[in-house]
């Protein structure tokens, strides 16, 4: 699986504090490896690991434990690594880095159950979750209990999304609720276990008694939301649940909407303290921020900024 994780070399610079320059020759000379996305220099996250440790490491590290040291460096030097997919925190993002540009954030790509574990192993400082519980009702709370336990902990609401089915124009296989996804004729094509997605899907059918070896295709999974809409566009699944905003992107694509989901932010409450989380929190209570997520459509910001509960 592809690294999560992974920087420009302007982030290189400032982590390493050293210019952009010294980058660009380490690059060019092979003693940091890269890759390209587009016209973008990526560098992984495991590459610039094995390139900070590998001159003089007093004892042998594991991969594991090297990934701990830099991601912990990294929120100690004042720095926030952000888990979660959407379009939103990377916007967000941007908006930090202007606010203060010697602030380093780093953005994670993982679902919402391994950003909750990785906040509570303390190699993130900021998750974004949307999980549903199927025996409350409620979003995120129950979770935050369950994986964070003992942990003082603050959920701010960051938007509102609707959630739903993406099927083939028209909705030929007439798909519109979760027992329409036995059909016989129905394939569904799935998100990757720990995603809030995945979640909401198992949890449904857990209610309604349903076996999912019995939904054809559940075993065949994707990694975002679009990803999944694109699968329904080229015909290699009649049925998949997303973001409306991901069905806005991709053409030959219908929605069924289903349900609003609460995306939420999560993070230690003591850090609420800290001068980078009070920016955060300017950034999320700004006009500015809020027109600009707004104006991508299939958001709802009516309660952006609003501390959801305190645990």
């Amino acid at each position: 699986m592809k690294d999560p994780l992974s920087y420009s070399p302007e982030e290189i610079a400032k982590l390493l504090k050293i210019s952009k320059g010294t980058v660009y020759e380490l690059l060019k000379r092979g003693d940091i490896p890269s890759y390209r996305v587009g016209k973008q220099i990526r560098i992984s996250q495991a590459d610039l690991q094995v390139y900070m440790h590998v001159a003089d490491t007093p004892t042998k590290s594991t991969p594991a434990n090297i990934q701990v040291s830099l991601e912990k460096m990294i929120i100690e030097n004042q720095g926030l690594i952000i888990c979660g997919q959407d379009i939103v925190l990377d916007i967000l993002t941007r908006y930090l880095e202007k606010q203060n540009p010697m602030l380093r954030s780093l953005r994670s790509y993982v679902g919402s159950i391994d950003g909750l574990l990785a906040l509570y192993k303390g190699t993130a400082n900021i998750t974004a979750t949307h999980l549903w519980d199927g025996e409350t009702g409620e979003y995120n709370i129950p979770y935050v209990r369950r994986l964070l336990p003992g942990q003082r902990t603050t959920i701010i609401n960051l938007v509102y999304r609707t959630l739903g089915f993406y099927v083939a124009p028209g909705n030929p296989q007439g798909i519109y609720d979760w027992p329409d996804l036995l059909g016989p004729d129905v394939t569904i094509i799935n998100r990757d276990k720990g995603s809030g997605t995945r979640v909401m899907l198992d949890e449904h059918l857990r209610n309604l008694n349903i076996d999912s070896r019995d939904i054809k295709g559940y075993e065949n999974e994707e990694m975002s939301h679009i990803a999944v809409a694109s699968a329904v566009a080229r015909g290699m699944a009649d049925v998949g649940l997303g973001t409306e905003k991901a069905a806005l992107q991709v053409d030959e694509v219908e929605f069924v909407p289903l349900s609003k989901e609460r995306y939420d932010l999560v993070l230690y409450r003591n850090d609420l303290e800290k001068s980078n989380f009070q920016t955060l929190l300017s950034i999320l209570k700004s006009i500015e921020f809020k027109e600009e997520v707004n104006g991508l459509g299939g958001y709802d910001t009516s309660q952006m900024g609003e501390i959801m509960a305190e645990l």
